[in-house]
């Protein structure tokens, strides 16, 4: 799926909302309501007047991790980004090339679609140091603050060779995060931003140090405030987890197997609610990926952990999600099959209509979109 509207470059967030004036809070960001090809328009911290008692919202607890580190191959420079922890204790990474404004860019001669940018113009002295270790990028060694090292191995997908499969020794990754490691950052961003300003107010540190490279963007809005507010008026939270990695869901990208887990206690929620009548809304893709992965054919959803490939398109349909909050998306990106599937096309096409004429805005900044049967 593909939305035939161009989404102009003003339309981008470039800095959270709490920063776009004095007096301002993660909830001020705008609310896109579709219910069915009808929308109407509000302010996020109106949500709990938009739901009722007995819908229940699943929600995301990975935390994000400050996934960026930089690095060197040689005398080259190269941002390192840590995507997805393997169960051999191997990372999936992506090395970036520094494009000298804080952001990165694509490595010149990278294959594999899902670049977050172009790589025109990259220096050719990271291609070439990385193309000349080991014959080609395998075997290469990235040298990291601290004395860390990181080699690449083997490429993490078929699909090229943008993600690799990489060990590192001499410090635990969860460290070199920790003490060297900054937010992903995109080129439509304003500046850094300290790791606090990515983290939902639903995020849970993972005892292994695993988390998200990017953040679950759609539950930033929520504040402690609105989420008392929404338990006071008889809406119900599941929390699950999904880890994102660092691929790219744009220009028709499918998303790439990430660890999730829906908890007993979560999966006896949603089925209770679903039997009960409520409505079961997901915030965030990852949540909508994470729970339709625990659900059966029969529908009923049951406690699981481990990797999903699960892509959820019109064809494959929706078990258990019935409404979706979400942010709004890049025109060509697969996620769009994933609203499809929960809301219909038509109320896509409606939906992101209005949000162009209405001048909301793009990104994990930006304004959100609540699709309600």
């Amino acid at each position: 799926m593909s939305l035939a509207l161009r989404v102009p470059e003003e339309l981008s967030a470039r800095v959270p909302a709490e920063q776009r004036g004095p007096g301002l809070e993660r909830d001020d960001v705008r609310l896109l309501v579709s219910r069915g090809t009808e929308v109407s328009h509000h302010r996020f911290r109106e949500l709990p007047g938009l739901l009722r008692a007995g819908d229940l919202l699943v929600v995301n607890t990975s935390p994000t991790l400050a996934a960026a580190v930089d690095g060197r191959v040689g005398h080259a420079r190269v941002v390192v980004h840590f995507s997805t922890r393997g169960d051999d204790g191997r990372w999936a990474v992506e090395l970036r090339e520094p494009d000298g404004r804080g952001t990165t860019r694509a490595r010149a001669g990278v294959r594999g679609r899902g670049a977050l940018s172009s790589a025109a113009g990259a220096p050719a002295s990271a291609a070439g140091a990385l193309s000349s270790a080991a014959g080609g990028p395998a075997g290469a060694e990235v040298l990291l603050p601290g004395g860390a090292r990181l080699v690449l191995e083997e490429p993490s997908s078929t699909r090229g060779e943008r993600l690799w499969w990489a060990r590192v020794s001499g410090a635990e990754v969860s460290a070199v995060l920790r003490e060297h490691g900054r937010p992903i950052r995109y080129s439509y961003t304003e500046r850094d931003q300290p790791l606090s300003v990515y983290q939902t107010v639903f995020a849970l540190p993972s005892g292994d140090g695993t988390g998200s490279a990017e953040m679950p963007s759609a539950a930033r809005p929520f504040t402690a405030r609105l989420v008392a507010e929404l338990v006071s008026r008889g809406v119900q939270f599941a929390p699950v987890a999904l880890h994102t990695g660092v691929a790219s869901a744009e220009a028709h990208e499918p998303p790439y197997p990430e660890w999730f887990s829906v908890p007993e206690a979560s999966a006896r929620l949603i089925n209770a609610v679903d039997a009960g009548g409520g409505r079961v809304i997901a915030v965030g893709t990852t949540a909508v990926r994470a729970v339709e992965s625990a659900a059966g054919a029969d529908g009923v959803v049951r406690a699981r952990a481990g990797w999903t490939d699960l892509v959820v398109t019109p064809e494959r349909g929706v078990r258990v999600v019935e409404g979706l909050l979400t942010g709004l998306h890049e025109p060509e990106a697969s996620h769009l099959l994933m609203l499809e599937a929960v809301a219909g096309r038509a109320a896509i096409d409606r939906g992101y209509d209005a949000a162009v004429r209405g001048r909301y805005l793009w990104h994990e900044f930006g304004d959100v979109h609540l699709l309600l049967p």
